[in-house]
């Protein structure tokens, strides 16, 4: 059993990740677990380098190896936006809701052909020492019109795909965590893993 630290404090992440990783396989810790540690600021450029940042602060203070997801949702019409800002889009402390009612409002009488969109997770692996590895996933689809689904968090109830006739939020969880963009970089991970170890 692998031991590694989950750097984050969104529990809807935590749930996501822990159903997603071998469950056999890695023994995950959260701050729920260990709760001294002093929060780490998401000031970076890019979905990468917050996920470096996090992952490294925690290995380091923790004294193991850490793992740290940041995921942003890449609205083409809106230029690549929300991206990195995803989560404080509307706001520093705003809602998912907040999030959702602004991208609604944004994308509205925006026609279907230009609602494209996708959700990008990058996973950093942080050691001590301070090496790391990062692993990328993403998934295509559209903005829909109106929110669809009770399921998942975040943009779920917006990120339309179409091979699928659902958004994230109308999907059940086992199937969105095959397919989803953090799924895809969290097996890049696994994989990273079974092949070199922790």
């Amino acid at each position: 059993m692998i031991k590694i630290f989950l750097a984050t404090g969104n529990k809807n992440k935590i749930k996501e990740i822990s159903a997603i990783l071998p469950e056999n396989k890695f023994k995950v810790e959260t701050f729920s677990d260990r709760p001294d540690m002093p929060q780490t600021v998401e000031d970076g450029d890019t979905l990468r380098e917050n996920s470096e940042k996090k992952a490294l602060a925690c290995a380091r203070y923790f004294k193991m190896p850490a793992l740290a997801d940041d995921t942003g949702l890449e609205v083409e019409f809106l230029g690549g936006a929300p991206g990195v800002y995803s989560a404080r889009w509307a706001g520093e402390g705003c809602s998912y809701d907040d999030n959702n009612l602004k991208m609604l409002n944004e994308m509205s009488g925006v026609p279907k052909e230009k609602r494209k969109a996708r959700f990008v997770c990058c996973i950093t692996l942080a050691y001590p020492d301070g090496t790391l590895f990062s692993f990328e996933g993403s998934t295509e689809g559209y903005i829909s019109e109106e929110k669809l689904g009770k399921e998942g968090f975040g943009y779920d109830p917006l990120f339309y795909i179409p091979e699928y006739g659902l958004t994230y939020a109308q999907m059940p969880q086992e199937l969105k965590n095959k397919i989803s963009h953090r799924a895809k970089a969290l097996n890049l991970f696994a994989r990273h893993v079974e092949k070199y170890g922790i």
